[in-house]
């Protein structure tokens, strides 16, 4: 099997939901440990979500800078979104964001990375796709609000966001994970070595 992250999953003897939002809620399980003993583990139950990292045929990936009010700051980050819908299909959810948040399509999607964000504390599960092949997408731009109403978008070089992480000055998770695993990529097996767009998703399980 090799080495690998595996499926387990201890004994709840009983489970609240204190809080529920309008995306996310806030759960707390009663878990028996190893030892026998039962402890209560207080974590947020998200719907998961896709990231793009968009390439240019000039090596450039399309950022954007958003509002980010948990952590009071401006962040640059890759077009990213909920799965809304139970099951969505993950492609069909990241094609989507990347034309709402920058009007873009992409002829050629391929799985770059599976990560848990926040495995002590949230059960978000995130898809990061790589784009490539990028066009301006057809029609009207989707109408933005709230947050998203002043974002600012740019294209720039992989190697410039590498070191902007490796700084400490570039924070966002799917933006930090997406160039540091498309850089490994690049630097080894290559692009074609990707799974699939449509490969399947354990931790958000979906219909083609």
């Amino acid at each position: 099997m090799g080495f690998q992250d595996t499926p387990e999953e201890w004994q709840v003897t009983a489970t609240v939901t204190p809080f529920t939002g309008s995306k996310t809620s806030v759960r707390t399980d009663n878990v028996v440990m190893p030892d026998g003993s039962v402890h209560s583990r207080d974590y947020q139950v998200h719907p998961g979500s896709v990231a793009v990292l968009a390439l240019d045929s000039e090596g450039r990936v399309l950022v954007l800078r958003q509002y980010r009010h948990p952590v009071r700051h401006k962040l640059w980050e890759i077009p990213a979104g909920l799965l809304d819908v139970p099951g969505e299909n993950p492609l069909h959810a990241a094609q989507r964001e990347l034309y709402e948040e920058a009007h873009v399509k992409a002829g050629d999607w391929r799985v770059l990375t599976d990560v848990y964000t926040t495995p002590g504390g949230c059960d978000e599960a995130v898809r990061i796709f790589l784009a490539q092949d990028l066009s301006e997408a057809e029609g009207a731009r989707f109408e933005v609000s709230e947050e998203e109403a002043d974002m600012e978008q740019a294209r720039v070089p992989l190697q410039e966001l590498v070191r902007g992480v490796l700084a400490g000055d570039l924070h966002n998770n799917c933006l930090v994970v997406g160039v540091l695993s498309l850089t490994a990529v690049l630097a080894g097996d290559g692009v074609d070595s990707l799974r699939p767009a449509e490969a399947p998703w354990p931790a958000r399980p979906f219909e083609a």
